[in-house]
Order: structure tokens, then C-alpha cells, then sequence
């Protein structure tokens, strides 16, 4: 999950309907003055909940810390509440407290996968990826998670990152074998064909990938890896233009201008 100038405008009108679900106004007769009710706990937790998050998108940490702070002192058995709150905390590098948190969430919402996948990630980053794969592959398995594909790609992607290649590229092929052309799992063998030396099959995911997705920039770039790998440097030098051209605010367009060639 860019701060501009409709969504700073989102954000203020978002702050002021939140002040205005703080109460509940009701009028019982037309002659008695309006009653207000006060919104419970659990609803305004789940509001600043919220709040917090578009902070963070915005990058607003110190106002996404406030909110999800106010959301941890409003519902501190909510699930999804302390999973943000270490979601928030691991952005704020405050290891400890991240550490807490998703512990906490994962406790109280262990049933649930949504909750388990997220705290799957979180073991994966902290440097426990044989615990992150294994509850990740438990997630998949679930009847109750509608997109076991993605379980499968993040399993992948968590070995991957320990330079397990094979079990990386078994959860891939096992993700689409659930939805052919999934572009994560297609752009992580992509990257692992490439990381072997293998530029033609780098290529032709690439090719196919193109086919039936939306471009990105990383797609885009792993075409000028994989063609700079081949030698055709007019190849390669058409989907550096793609790069600047569609994506010129991306770290990929970035890099090239830097002169990174990786």
C-alpha cells in the first residue's frame, strides 16, 4: 500500500465521519431533545483501526501509532486489532512490541486463517520461516480460506528468501495450478529462472506473463534482465522504455537511472 492530494482530502472527510460515529443520534418524539448513544467499544476500536491503516498507507506513523494505540486501549481482545497494531510496530521497528502483538492476535484468532496466514508472514520476516512455511501450508489446506493459491505463494516466497529454490518453486507450480497465470507466482519463477542462469525461460514467463496480465514494473524489469541475459540488447532496451515510460515513479525506473543492472 501514494499520499496526494485526494487522498489527503479522503483522509480529512474520513476523520470527520468518524466524529460523527462516535455517537448515534436519535430522536424518540417530536418534542423530546435528541438522545445520544454512545458507540460500544469493539466499533470504535474497529474505526481507529481503520484510521490507523490509512495513516500508514499514507505514512503518516506517528498518527497511525496514535490511532492503533487508541484501538489496542478500546478492544485489546480483538484479533485483527493486534495483528495491525504489530503490523504497525514492525514498520516502526519496534521489534519487541511487533513481537507482542501479532503474538497476541495470533492467540486470540488462532481459527482463524486470515489471521493465521498474517501471522505466518510475520514468522517468515522474523527470521522463523521453517514455523512461517508450515502454518502457511496449514492455511492452503484450509476449507475455511477461499484463496489457498495465495497461501501457496507466500509459503514460496518465505523459503525462497532462506535460498530453498526447490520448495519455492513447488508452492509456485502449486499455486497455479490453482489459478493458471497468477502474476506473483508466475513473477517469482520468473526471478528464480533467472537467478539460475536460465535467461530463455526467464523470457518466456515474461512473454506469457505479459500475455494475459496487466504489466508492472517489476515484470517489465525482470524483461530487461532476462533479455540483457540473452544478449538482445534492442530487446532489453524496449522494456527499459516500458519502465520509464508507465512506471517512471517506480524503484525499477529508479534503479535504471542509477545505472543498476541486477
Amino acid at each position: 500500500m501514494k499520499p496526494g492530494s485526494q487522498t489527503s482530502s479522503s483522509l480529512t472527510m474520513l476523520a470527520i465521519v468518524l466524529g460523527c460515529c462516535l455517537v448515534a443520534c436519535t430522536q424518540t418524539h417530536e418534542t423530546h431533545p435528541q438522545k445520544f448513544k454512545k458507540a460500544t467499544p469493539d466499533v470504535i476500536a474497529e474505526t481507529d483501526m481503520q484510521l490507523a491503516i490509512e495513516f500508514l498507507k499514507e505514512g503518516k506513523m506517528t498518527e497511525s501509532r496514535d490511532a492503533i494505540e487508541r484501538a489496542l486501549a478500546e478492544n485489546p481482545a480483538s484479533a485483527n486489532v493486534q495483528m495491525t497494531a504489530g503490523l504497525i510496530y514492525e514498520q516502526l521497528k519496534e521489534a519487541r512490541k511487533a513481537e507482542r502483538a501479532y503474538s497476541t492476535g495470533y492467540r486470540v484468532g488462532k481459527d482463524d486463517p486470515n489471521i493465521q496466514n498474517n501471522y505466518a508472514g510475520y514468522l517468515c520476516r522474523s527470521g522463523k520461516a521453517t514455523e512461517g512455511e508450515k502454518l502457511f501450508v496449514q492455511v492452503a489446506h484450509s476449507p475455511l480460506y477461499k484463496t489457498p493459491e495465495v497461501a501457496l505463494v507466500n509459503a514460496g516466497v518465505c523459503v525462497r528468501s532462506t535460498g530453498d529454490m526447490v520448495d519455492a518453486e513447488k508452492y509456485f507450480n502449486q499455486a497455479l495450478a490453482i489459478r493458471p497465470n497468477m502474476p506473483e507466482a508466475m513473477l517469482q519463477l520468473g526471478n528464480i529462472a533467472l537467478d539460475n542462469g536460465d535467461g530463455a525461460q526467464a523470457q518466456d514467463i515474461v512473454k506469457r506473463y505479459l500475455a494475459v496480465n496487466v504489466p508492472t514494473a517489476e515484470v517489465l524489469w525482470l524483461g530487461v534482465r532476462a533479455e540483457r541475459k540473452l544478449g538482445d540488447s534492442a530487446a532489453a532496451a524496449a522494456y527499459a522504455r516500458r519502465v520509464q515510460t508507465e512506471f517512471p515513479d517506480s524503484e525499477q525506473a529508479q534503479m535504471m537511472r542509477s545505472g543498476v543492472q541486477r
